[in-house]
């Protein structure tokens, strides 16, 4: 059921409600809700999401090379491991350059209905006896990525993309996915539970936020998609039960999706081994889809293991330091981190360890910084940090509430300016969907919540 607790007047005279994030425009809060603490279903049991997760990590003795239909050529020896440490290097700061040579994109895709089949033509870069060819179609909103492997490019991902509800701690977005999507977002990362069979995005437990089912949040990607066929969009789904990745095929499948999923030409995946994004807009396999543990790809080609062709810096951080160390998966060797893309981290977290829950709680009243171009703990100074250290910029920056910040769209400005290109300034909505933590209030959520768990279990 949905339980509204409202705080109890001893706690807004003692200074101990919630601040809302501040709204620039409109608000989605309403009055009779601002103010009030939402939390979703009955929890029974003990919530615990601040724990690095782990689980086994592939490592692969030689490179598989995948037939034209991702059959696998070859044989394979495939280890894994579950041992923690981090490893990290230091080297000079370069940035991706744009090329001189672009992929002219020419003629437009046309969707077909029943299999939604992608289809288009290509020419090659003008003839140096010809007048200069400038290309004027973006892919994923910059011409000059449509010559750059998918590889080379910096990119803002959502964390926790599906999670979108107004006042509610287990929130880390503001703006669906549809609005995430029109703004410039090109990885979106959750976390799934399966739940009777059926797979579902939930934050940490299914009684703590449940927002829907994998296959309806993936047939509104799959819409999008199809109504903007020169953008590559990434899904990096996080298999919290760690079950077969089979229990993926369904939604993915039902969605409208799979005709645009690509399968990679090699396991793993190494740096270099990427296609252009004009390659994969024009092939019509514009969705790269990832899963963190148990992935399989014997079976499912297509659905990569996300550890052995990218790593990641720390888990959820609550340092404003935001190192660039990697820490999954766990022994790799600078070498190795060097020849595969990563994502750096940068969703600073308070984390609660009171009563029967320990979690992280994104850290919301610091956004203005945390999200910001530059200073202390910002996004734009953790990119040039891990440029510097790993001698090229991260290939995802996975930040919550992105659309707040100092400026609108300053997490794509860092974005922009990692790709070596002109921020064409086209984000964000605003909208108060984040709780503003302070010390307060985040004892106030924990009393709530945990009183909540005194009296239902009462009952």
């Amino acid at each position: 059921m949905r339980v509204i607790l409202r705080l109890l007047p001893l706690l807004a005279a003692g200074g101990f409600l919630p601040t809302w994030a501040a709204d620039e425009t409109t608000s989605t809060t309403s009055a009779t809700t601002k103010g009030l603490l939402t939390l979703d279903g009955t929890i029974h049991s003990k919530i615990s999401d601040a724990a690095t997760p782990t689980g086994h990590y592939q490592t692969y003795t030689s490179t598989v090379t995948l037939g034209n239909h991702g059959s696998i050529i070859g044989s394979r020896t495939v280890t894994g491991t579950e041992t923690m440490m981090t490893a990290s290097n230091s080297s000079s700061e370069t940035k991706t350059k744009t090329s001189h040579s672009l992929t002219v994109l020419q003629g437009s895709q046309t969707i077909s209905g029943g299999n939604h089949t992608a289809n288009a033509t290509r020419t090659a870069t003008a003839s140096a006896t010809e007048s200069p060819v400038v290309n004027t179609q973006p892919c994923n909103g910059y011409a000059e990525f449509c010559a750059r492997n998918y590889s080379n490019i910096t990119m803002v991902a959502a964390h926790n993309s599906p999670f979108v509800k107004p006042g509610s701690v287990a929130a880390n977005q503001a703006l669906l996915v549809e609005s995430q999507l029109n703004d410039g977002v090109r990885m979106l990362q959750f976390q799934t539970h399966r739940v009777n069979d059926t797979m579902y995005l939930c934050h940490s437990s299914c009684e703590m936020l449940n927002v829907g089912t994998l296959e309806s949040y993936l047939t509104t990607v799959a819409r999008w998609m199809r109504a903007n066929p020169y953008d590559v969009i990434t899904i990096l789904m996080g298999n919290s039960d760690y079950v077969d990745p089979g229990n993926f095929t369904g939604p993915i499948q039902n969605s409208g999706l799979m005709d645009m999923v690509y399968t990679p030409s090699k396991i793993p995946m190494a740096l270099d081994d990427w296609p252009t994004l004009s390659t994969l807009i024009l092939s019509g396999k514009r969705a790269v889809m990832f899963l963190d543990y148990q992935a399989n790809q014997t079976a499912y080609p297509w659905l990569m293991d996300e550890f052995s062709q990218l790593w990641e810096t720390p888990f959820s951080p609550t340092d404003r330091d935001f190192p660039c160390d990697v820490q999954r998966p766990p022994d790799l060797a600078p070498n190795d981190a060097k020849n595969r893309m990563y994502m750096a981290n940068h969703n600073l977290n308070l984390q609660v360890n009171m009563l029967n829950l320990d979690l992280l709680i994104p850290n919301t009243a610091e956004l203005n910084v945390t999200n910001a171009v530059s200073g202390y703990g910002s996004l734009g100074v953790m990119a040039r940090n891990c440029t510097k250290q790993w001698d090229r910029p991260p290939n995802f920056l996975l930040v919550d509430y992105y659309n707040y910040g100092p400026t609108n769209g300053s997490v794509f400005e860092v974005a922009a300016d990692m790709n070596n290109v002109t921020y064409n300034g086209k984000c964000c909505g605003i909208a108060s969907a984040a709780v503003g933590l302070t010390p307060q209030s985040v004892l106030a959520t924990v009393l709530v919540i945990g009183g909540l768990q005194i009296l239902t279990s009462m009952f």
